[in-house]
């Protein structure tokens, strides 16, 4: 009498390990026929998915946003509140989402979630929604803030040219899709090198503030909400940019 196989489990990243418990359990150690599973090996480490979480939730957005979110209410005490605000929005979508993934425990996402809720139609939709909208745009913009700051030190005295930006994002974007493509350890690597120049550059923009603060540099803070009056356009796309930012969660 054969016993079953075990199931593959699927993680997060998507990524599969096989259960050789089926050859075992078999007659001579062979796959049950109609049984044979094709999956790819687990090569996630610790480190690597720790990587892979910091660098999604600490994207582009924390080096875009700030200037829109200060264009957009007009004054440094209106702009803290609108950061404020969006940060508490994005603690209830975080924790939203920690008790879905919880309490629904396969792997997917907003696929998974949706169809175990709502059904296949909604589901279907978001995942197209998700490929042909949402993930290309958001590629888009990490990828041209990538092009222009790469090319910002060459171009000091002037303009960047829209072209070169272009150029180096269409670049970035192929050497991003070919290195996926061919090796997914060296994928982790190169998140987990990006991750520390990220972290990196945060630390380099926050400590010499605090320090300044310690100082007593707090001129931009007296009068903190005079300035110019935030429109009514102006706020929803201070928002926007904020919640860009914490698009992390």
């Amino acid at each position: 009498m054969v016993r079953k196989p075990v199931a593959s489990t699927i993680s997060n990243g998507g990524y599969l390990q096989g259960s050789v418990n089926a050859r075992l359990s078999s007659p001579g150690g062979k796959e049950p026929p109609g049984q044979e599973k094709v999956v790819l090996k687990r090569k996630i480490s610790l480190l690597r998915g720790i990587s892979i979480i910091i660098g999604t939730i600490i994207g582009a957005g924390i080096f875009i946003s700030p200037k829109g979110v200060l264009q957009n209410t007009g004054s440094v005490g209106l702009s803290l509140v609108v950061w404020t605000v969006c940060g508490v929005l994005s603690l209830f979508g975080a924790l939203s989402y920690a008790e879905l993934g919880t309490t629904i425990r396969k792997s997917g996402g907003h696929y998974t979630y949706i169809l175990e809720v709502f059904g296949p139609l909604p589901a279907f939709v978001r995942v197209w929604v998700e490929l042909l909208i949402i993930r290309p745009a958001a590629t888009a913009v990490i990828s041209l803030a990538f092009g222009r700051y790469l090319l910002e030190p060459f171009f000091i005295q002037c303009e960047i040219p829209e072209l070169a930006v272009k150029l180096i994002t269409a670049v970035g974007i192929t050497m991003v899709m070919v290195l996926n493509s061919m090796s997914v350890s060296w994928s982790a690597r190169i998140q987990i090198f990006l991750t520390f120049c990220k972290l990196t550059a945060i630390l380099i923009i926050i400590v010499p503030g605090v320090m300044q603060l310690i100082k007593g540099q707090t001129q931009h803070f007296k009068d903190a909400f005079s300035g110019r009056d935030a429109s009514i356009m102006g706020l929803p796309l201070a928002f926007y940019y904020g919640m860009y930012a914490y698009a992390g969660w």
